[in-house]
């Protein structure tokens, strides 16, 4: 669907959406998005933006990449959704593709990536409650964490008193809040009911601050001590983002449950968690369920999403470009500090001026979000190139050099 066959202006558009749609976003791009090609994003009126946002770390190939595109219209020319009652060969292949390349036993489908972490919520504590009792259900998360919008994973998020969390208490108990690359701080937090850990590899939302390999690593001994799992939040750092196909692979510390959504699909609604057969076990028959969850075209498109991830070395891309970008940021005046890990990029300045750095450069034909008042967070696809990273500082430095 185009501009042109509503029948409307981008104003008259706009104006509409607003009348519509319930507007419980930040502030949005003055921006109709009317297609996609590679590393740009392209308005209804034919300007081209470079896409630093990449959909929300979703278009890991770019947009429109040609083999996600060709994968989902033959399969919705055969088969577009069936039910889980039956096997479907997308979604087959697919769980199959997935734990033989991250090294997993089981996969279970879901939608979104607050409803894996929602899954995987589930399992950690039934897992919890079937083998040590009732009262095993516990879970401790990471201050400034964020793990998704629904009642358990806002539980676990480690913000409270923020926009994210006010208004929906009481929250689900059983979640307890520790400092991020702080171990002793972990430690000391986990009681005899304690079932899980549950951390990001990598905390996104809570400002780009990847974790220690000493952090990851002592988390996995005080788990295997202490009889409890450890839970991988990969919805944002999945399938190439930091360097490698899951972020865990680049540590060298195997989380027993990883949620994984966003690049998996190519652009389409699918996610998942994977686990070893044995903690997976315990989603016997009914203890869990969807209906859309492995969607045969989502399931397509991501089963062709993957191959291209691997084909085109992208995990080995986002290792090499995001320590060219973050070389070059740190040229940048008025910065404090530059953080990430792969494409996973972040720039926290001293002044709290992301938000006009972020709309400012849209204007100049560049995509980027703010996740902190002082801090800016890059995401683009998999696919991004020097010339593309030198376009992109490069209009960076004249939008920040007119706020500092």
């Amino acid at each position: 669907m185009d501009l042109n066959s509503t029948g409307m202006t981008r104003e008259e558009l706009i104006e509409t959406a607003h009348k519509y749609l319930n507007e419980n976003l930040m502030k949005r791009y003055d921006i109709v998005a009317e297609k996609g090609d590679g590393m740009y994003l392209i308005d209804a009126d034919g300007k081209e933006y470079l896409d630093f946002i990449g959909g929300i770390a979703v278009n890991a190939t770019g947009h429109c990449n040609k083999a996600v595109v060709e994968a989902i219209k033959e399969q919705a020319e055969t088969l577009i959704h069936s039910s889980n009652y039956f096997y479907t060969i997308p979604q087959t292949m697919l769980a199959k593709l997935v734990c033989e390349n991250i090294g997993m036993d089981k996969f279970q489908y879901q939608n979104s990536g607050a409803e894996a972490n929602e899954a995987m919520i589930k399992l950690a504590r039934k897992y919890g409650t079937d083998n040590y009792g009732p009262n095993r259900y516990k879970i401790v998360t990471a201050t400034m964490s964020f793990h998704g919008r629904t009642l358990a994973t806002l539980a676990a998020t480690g913000q409270p008193g923020t926009a994210l969390t006010n208004g929906y208490t009481p929250f689900i108990p059983g979640f307890t809040f520790a400092e991020f690359n702080n171990l002793k701080s972990f430690e000391d937090a986990c009681d005899e009911d304690t079932i899980a850990i549950m951390v990001e590899p990598v905390q996104g939302e809570g400002g780009v601050y990847p974790a220690t390999p000493e952090f990851l690593q002592g988390l996995r001994k005080l788990c295997d001590e202490k009889g409890m799992l450890l839970l991988f939040d990969e919805v944002q750092t999945g399938w190439g983002r930091t360097g490698d196909l899951m972020a865990y692979m680049r540590y060298g510390v195997k989380p027993d449950i990883v949620s994984m959504a966003k690049a998996l699909g190519g652009g389409m609604p699918i996610a998942g968690i994977c686990a070893s057969e044995k903690v997976m076990s315990t989603f016997g028959a009914g203890a869990h369920g969807t209906t859309f969850g492995g969607n045969p075209v989502c399931a397509a498109a991501a089963c062709a999403e993957i191959k291209e991830i691997i084909k085109e070395k992208l995990p080995e891309n986002a290792a090499a470009m995001g320590d060219y970008f973050m070389d070059k940021l740190k040229a940048l005046p008025g910065i404090k500090e530059v953080r990430g890990m792969g494409l996973l990029v972040g720039v926290e300045f001293e002044k709290d001026i992301a938000f006009d750095i972020k709309h400012n450069a849209g204007d100049k034909g560049l995509l980027l979000t703010a996740i902190k008042p002082n801090t800016i967070r890059m995401i683009p696809p998999l696919i991004v190139s020097k010339e593309d990273i030198d376009k992109a500082f490069a209009i960076l430095s004249e939008v920040v050099a007119e706020l500092v």
